[in-house]
């Protein structure tokens, strides 16, 4: 059952109701909000299935373009969709929000509007402005969160108790990457060091650095040998003595 049904004009608002579909799906979840182009099958009962998640519904955001007001024929005519979903919303008891969409639409005035729909000029108005629509978006979120309580759990869902035996663990904010994992089978593909200020061995294989030492062709030299050959299993000791010759000290 969808919790929000969006009534719009298309030609008017449906850009504005796609938008408010997008953010309230990733946020709620796709199945909770309705939106006639996009959750109507094909082939199925148009004005049924219209109807019918409308009586459903638990709130109806009406989408108010710049020209909404002006498709005044169409307003009058008791056929229109747009005039319907909102006569079936007031017929229903069903909270509804004017979403005024652009910086520059005014609120609607009774005088515009024929008498059946003259209520939705006294309702309190949200705007939507496509300039400042990441924080606009995230308001009507919230608001309707608000006014459905059922979304606003999903949202903030009570942890469950741990069971006998279970491991719990958590990270805070983290920058890069990070494995959590109670039991892990398999490999971790990359090994990834931040930070370093010198050499850095991971795995298999050898690593000489500041050392007088040659091997396999290579000839380090200086004071503070660090030196891991092949597998290592045991500790390391490095040593650090005065100050070291030069390579040409010993010709």
């Amino acid at each position: 059952m969808a919790d929000v049904f969006i009534n719009y004009r298309t030609g008017d608002g449906n850009e504005t109701a796609a938008l408010i579909d997008k953010e309230l799906s990733n946020r709620f979840g796709k199945d909770r909000v309705f939106r006639a182009s996009k959750s109507i099958p094909p082939g199925s009962a148009y004005p049924d299935a219209l109807l019918t998640s409308l009586r459903r519904s638990a709130l109806v955001l009406a989408v108010i373009g710049a020209d909404w007001i002006n498709f005044q024929s169409r307003l009058h005519k008791p056929e229109d969709w747009v005039r319907q979903e909102i006569l079936e919303a007031f017929a229903c008891g069903l909270p509804v929000v004017p979403v005024l969409a652009g910086r520059t639409t005014e609120r609607l005035k009774k005088d515009d509007l024929p008498d059946a729909l003259a209520r939705l000029a006294e309702l309190q108005s949200v705007r939507l402005d496509t300039q400042n629509a990441e924080a606009d978006l995230k308001r009507l979120g919230d608001l309707v969160a608000e006014m459905i309580p059922e979304l606003h759990d999903l949202e903030h869902p009570e942890a469950p108790s741990p069971g006998p035996g279970s491991v719990s663990n958590s990270a805070g904010d983290i920058h890069g990457t990070a494995v959590q994992s109670r039991d892990f089978t398999g490999e971790v593909g990359s090994t990834v060091i931040k930070g370093s200020t010198g050499p850095v061995h991971s795995g298999n294989g050898n690593i000489y650095q500041n050392s007088r030492h040659v091997s396999g062709g290579r000839h380090y030299s200086g004071d503070g040998m660090t030196n891991v050959e092949g597998d290592h299993h045991g500790d390391i000791r490095h040593r650090f003595g005065g100050p070291g010759r030069h390579e040409d000290d010993e010709r």
